[in-house]
């Protein structure tokens, strides 16, 4: 076992850094030195989950030993780990909704099933402890399941590869692989944080004609047009649902609506906002996570509009993922320039506080 400093929440709200032991890879895992760990809302949350967990789920480094039978990496690849790993066999993968797999993805598999690696391989304390979805970045050494495994084939910075596994790849497939945004489209994304600006560069990338960014930020809004916004709105928090912005969407699309829009706020309340933009025939995608409750307005649906709510954009981890590493290298996924902050470990609470209040687009932890 290897000693490392490592977060660590609690599961009340709180987080400390600690030492955990770390073993060596056993069948089908990969040991890999952490190099960088992108900071989301969602490592905020786990915080508050039922049991304490190693934290960070967003993360690139190098592969420092693997395990028997592991054939798709090798000691000194670089590599960027993905979440969602998919087994490849069971009829969700089969279907090609990897993202949504029924034995290894630590959302939609059923609990005892997870895709973790041996639970003695990480210990705290002299007990086994569970690492965020099955990654549990935000610590220098990490063993983790070989389907998490993507190869860096790119020249690109820890910094913005370590963030393409979830939030980029959140944003981006929204927009391409589950709004279907297409060459000549009108799109809107709600919320110009991390995911909605990956959303406005997927829209971008696809070809749309127009890219209408909302936000209550000013200087979220002045940064979406740098990634690819070419309208935007500012928000008002008395708009209800977002109505009044969604009349002036419908005027710049020639007063019927625009042909996709995306939802990346997390706010409730706005969970039906999406539905208000769009022209009869649209799809509305709800890409941030929202889990609570929401009234939904029937007449929104007026007439044959779609809803979706998508797990991770749709990734297919093994297409999708270095997709996104050829567009970063052909420069048309801008990901250095999304970087506003790195930190070390011990700043993590500094890093959530810049994110809660607007402060950063994306912020990351560096280990060197």
């Amino acid at each position: 076992m290897q000693s490392t400093k490592a977060a660590v929440s609690d599961s009340k709200g709180g987080y400390s850094i600690e030492i955990i032991e770390v073993g060596v890879p056993g069948p089908g895992e990969v040991a890999v030195d952490i190099k960088a760990s992108g900071i989301c809302h969602t490592d905020y949350d786990s915080m508050t989950w039922d049991r304490p967990v190693v934290m960070g789920h967003e993360g690139a480094g190098v592969v420092s030993a693997v395990g028997q039978g592991v054939t798709t990496c090798q000691v000194g690849d670089r590599v960027l780990l993905n979440w969602a790993i998919p087994c490849m066999t069971c009829p969700m993968c089969v279907r090609g909704h990897q993202n949504l797999c029924q034995v290894n993805n630590t959302v939609t598999a059923p609990a005892p099933a997870r895709g973790h690696a041996d639970p003695e391989s990480t210990q705290h304390h002299g007990r086994p402890i569970e690492r965020s979805f099955a990654l549990g970045t935000m610590t220098r050494l990490a063993v983790v399941r070989e389907q998490a495994i993507i190869p860096i084939h790119v020249e690109i910075p820890w910094s913005s590869a370590c963030i393409i596994g979830c939030g980029v790849m959140t944003g981006y497939g929204s927009a391409v692989n589950s709004g279907k945004v297409k060459a000549g489209d009108t799109t809107v994304v709600i919320g110009c944080g991390g995911v909605g600006l990956n959303a406005i560069q997927g829209c971008r990338i696809a070809g749309a004609k127009m890219v209408i960014a909302i936000d209550l930020s000013q200087t979220r809004l002045e940064l979406a047009k740098q990634f690819g916004a070419t309208h935007t709105i500012q928000a008002d928090r008395n708009d209800v649902g977002l109505l009044r912005a969604a009349k002036q969407v419908e005027t710049l699309c020639g007063g019927i609506g625009a042909d996709v829009a995306v939802e990346a706020t997390a706010v409730p309340s706005l969970g039906a906002a999406p539905l208000a933009m769009i022209r009869s025939g649209g799809v509305a995608v709800q890409a941030s996570g929202i889990e609570q409750e929401i009234n939904f307005d029937m007449n929104l649906f007026e007439w044959d509009k779609v809803y979706i709510n998508p797990l991770y954009g749709g990734c297919r981890p093994n297409i999708d993922l270095p997709i996104l590493l050829d567009l970063y290298a052909k420069g048309d996924l801008l990901l250095d320039e999304m970087i506003s902050r790195t930190y070390a470990l011990e700043d993590l609470e500094q890093a959530f506080d810049d994110m809660h209040e607007g402060r950063i687009a994306k912020g990351v932890i560096l280990f060197d």
